[in-house]
């Protein structure tokens, strides 16, 4: 290789490897989006307010345990004990943020303001996220994605969902990319039919269609590089759905 060539793969690397700590630096990703902050449909009322990793306080770290384990120990059976474990890293890096949504009491008023205090109950979900790299290509990965019972359903999941992508874009991300538990069939159905994922040519069924996981990583991809990379199939794919209306 030559110096020329070996110096614009330097380049580009550096120029990437800026993108994400300029995003992982913003303090509260959710500021350019004030109108997202609150969600009021289907008699639920809540309100959104940024996080990280490494300033979660002791009740917020028990509530984020106690909404996994409920949501997703039936999905691993034997293996959460496990699981847990890795997951408990995983929320308090200093890399992790947080989306953290809060049920709004009774008509309390929260617009555009950057905390929730008194009109706020404790938390009924969160979404934890990252900007980091996959293949070379800058992303936003989304970890988690855990809501209380009584707001599931809501339309909410889809909400939070159509903020990332927000994120994603204000901070130039070249796609969204998240995994699913391959036994989780609604929740495949809900990133994959309603708002156009796709198994990623990284997730193990395509890779290595031979080692049998249990999980797929899926993506969402926003320009051709990411896209060639991503969702790199040699052929199509009966995976493939259309995109979000």
């Amino acid at each position: 290789m030559d110096s020329s060539k070996r110096r614009k793969i330097l380049e580009k690397k550096k120029k990437i490897n800026d993108l994400i700590k300029r995003a992982s630096s913003v303090l509260d990703p959710l500021s350019p989006f004030d109108s997202f902050r609150r969600y009021t449909k289907n008699d639920l009322s809540v309100y959104l307010e940024s996080g990280r990793g490494d300033r979660l306080s002791s009740s917020l770290k028990q509530h984020i345990r106690k909404l996994l384990k409920k949501n997703m120990e039936g999905f691993y059976g034997s293996n959460w004990p496990l699981q847990a474990k890795v997951k408990r890293k995983e929320k308090s890096s200093a890399d992790a943020r947080y989306i953290f949504v809060r049920e709004l009491r009774g008509k309390a008023e929260v617009s555009t303001q950057r905390s929730c205090e008194e009109g706020c109950d404790q938390i009924a979900g969160f979404l934890h996220y990252r900007f980091t790299l996959e293949e070379e290509i800058p992303v936003l990965y989304v970890y988690e994605i855990q809501l209380e019972s009584r707001i599931q359903g809501k339309g909410l999941g889809e909400f939070l969902m159509q903020l990332i992508e927000l994120i994603a874009s204000k901070n130039q991300m070249s796609a969204i990319v998240l995994t699913v538990q391959t036994s989780n069939a609604l929740a495949k159905t809900f990133y994959m039919n309603k708002l156009g994922y796709r198994i990623s040519s990284i997730s193990p069924s395509k890779a290595n269609p031979t080692f049998s996981a249990k999980y797929e990583i899926l993506c969402k991809t926003f320009d051709f590089e990411a896209k060639s990379v991503l969702e790199n199939d040699e052929e199509p794919s009966r995976d493939c759905v259309s995109t979000m209306e």
